[in-house]
């Protein structure tokens, strides 16, 4: 059976195998979604299928295929592209990407993606909650320089809506998380860490469903903060993080910071390193592999904090 490669727009799915013996386009409306399924479960039909992350738009893909009962992969896009550029691909339109992404799964594979109607539901509000943190930085940021009296006090009105928005979403996430018996088993387990707050925990839970079936250098890749090198003979690069889950990375950072003063393991590699005379970026960005690291394990061995290895 054939590796299938899809590449997802706003109105359309290019579909192609690995072997090239398959290409075809349907549309992203339920009938197109059902006509890609029929196909798809015929015999000799998928033996994988993988797909880009889009904006959200692959979302109701992978959840028409996962209640087919098809394996789906989530790939990363920028890895696909560094792939096409390696076999020696170097157009790109709809039809040849998803040709490479077919491709690329046939060679590296990937997790098959695991989520469910509660999980999905979860990321949602605390993507919505994230984005109404933004728009409230993006606002605090307008307003440093806005002197008018009647401008500032409609940015405040603004921002005070902002903020109850926000703590409303907020009470949602805890009671989905409540919802859940093993979600808020996971989240209370994740908090017993110090410098976790509440919003690492859900993020985590929300966005890193791997979070304690990877061995510790793929979940530090998939958190992107597992550092790469850049050698050549006897030229030592300067090692460098990239790729992986850029808003997860960012709630990471701010925990991480808060872990360098407040718990032990934490402080510990972050004095040691800013006393061997690394940069505060470099430190912080070890605390944050360091942290994801210990909670990977902890929910691998269901263990709290106080007992981790």
């Amino acid at each position: 059976m054939p590796t299938i490669g899809i590449d997802v727009s706003k109105d359309w799915l290019d579909v192609a195998t690995s072997d090239g013996e398959a290409r075809f386009r349907v549309a992203t409306d339920r009938a197109g979604l059902d006509a890609l399924v029929e196909r798809l479960s015929a015999p000799g039909g998928a033996q994988a299928v993988g797909l880009e992350a889009s904006g959200g738009y692959e979302r109701v893909v992978i959840r028409r295929l996962r209640q087919a009962g098809i394996a789906v992969r989530l790939v990363d896009p920028a890895r696909v592209r560094q792939f096409a550029r390696a076999t020696g691909v170097k157009a790109k339109n709809d039809r040849l990407d998803a040709a490479v992404i077919a491709a690329f799964i046939d060679t590296v594979d990937g997790p098959e993606v695991s989520d469910d109607d509660h999980r999905r539901r979860l990321r949602a509000f605390v993507a919505h909650r994230r984005q109404l943190s933004d728009t409230i930085v993006a606002l605090d940021n307008q307003m440093r320089l806005v002197t008018d009296p009647e401008l500032r006090a409609m940015a405040a009105e603004h921002r005070a809506l902002l903020v109850r928005q926000r703590n409303a979403v907020e009470h949602r996430i805890v009671a989905i998380l409540g919802q859940d018996r093993a979600t808020a088993a996971l989240f209370e387990l994740l908090r017993t860490v110090p410098g976790v707050g509440p919003v690492l925990a859900w993020t985590l839970i929300a966005e890193m469903p791997e979070l304690g079936t990877l061995d510790r250098g793929k979940i530090a890749a998939l958190a992107g903060v597992a550092p790469f090198d850049r050698d050549s003979g006897t030229h030592k690069g300067r090692r460098t993080i990239f790729g992986g889950r850029a808003n997860l990375r960012k709630v990471l950072y701010m925990a991480a910071l808060a872990a360098a003063r407040h718990n032990p393991a934490i402080a510990t590699v972050h004095r040691r390193l800013i006393d061997n005379g690394k940069p505060p970026k470099v430190a912080t960005t070890a605390c944050m592999r360091k942290l994801i690291v210990i909670l990977n394990a902890m929910v691998r061995d269901n263990q709290p904090w106080q007992t981790a290895t």
